[in-house]
């Protein structure tokens, strides 16, 4: 595999704190010169016109950045168990979080003579954009789910699936939905 296609490790993409991704027309004020596009397929999936009893919320329980490919492979393998235990209008899945920060990558190159050659200095200082990531506050919500009675402990057990797929610890928490 080539190494331009290869993702960096995820701890190099933790820190919350705001980075420099200035985009402009000019080309002397933009920092990040292209935006690439986030890998999430759909934010709201399932039954959004019935009325459910319950919602479940996956909170986050840390205060760090997730990629955009984490945060689809966790939405898929939500979105696969409710098709499979449930079927797919008993329930109704909202992502809450958009991947809004850009991640950017200035490779570095080591030996005898290529870092001379390819490597640009403070010139182009700023890196290459290689993806984008949401950044999340600690309790804020990823996913909400509202689901019938009967579906509450299959709903559980999807969110916990899919809180595998995340890089840190969260926390399910359960309401019943106020009818008006």
């Amino acid at each position: 595999m080539a190494a331009s296609k290869r993702l960096r490790s995820g701890h190099s993409y933790r820190q919350t704190e705001r980075a420099y991704t200035r985009m402009s027309k000019r080309r002397g004020k933009a920092f990040v010169k292209s935006c690439p596009a986030h890998k999430i397929a759909k934010f709201v999936m399932g039954n959004e016109k019935k009325q459910y009893d319950f919602r479940l919320d996956l909170n986050s329980k840390g205060q760090l950045q997730i990629r955009h490919n984490a945060l689809e492979a966790a939405r898929q393998v939500i979105n696969r168990r409710f098709n499979e235990n449930v079927g797919p209008q008993d329930y109704h899945l909202i992502l809450r979080v958009y991947p809004h920060q850009i991640q950017r990558e200035n490779k570095l190159y080591s030996g005898a003579s290529k870092g001379d050659r390819v490597n640009t200095g403070m010139s182009q200082s700023f890196g290459t954009p290689i993806g984008r990531a949401a950044q999340i506050k600690i309790g804020q919500t990823l996913f909400t789910v509202f689901v019938n009675e009967r579906h509450v402990d299959a709903a559980k057990k999807a969110l916990m699936a899919g809180m595998l797929k995340l890089p840190y610890s969260a926390t399910i928490e359960v309401k019943p939905v106020v009818k008006k």
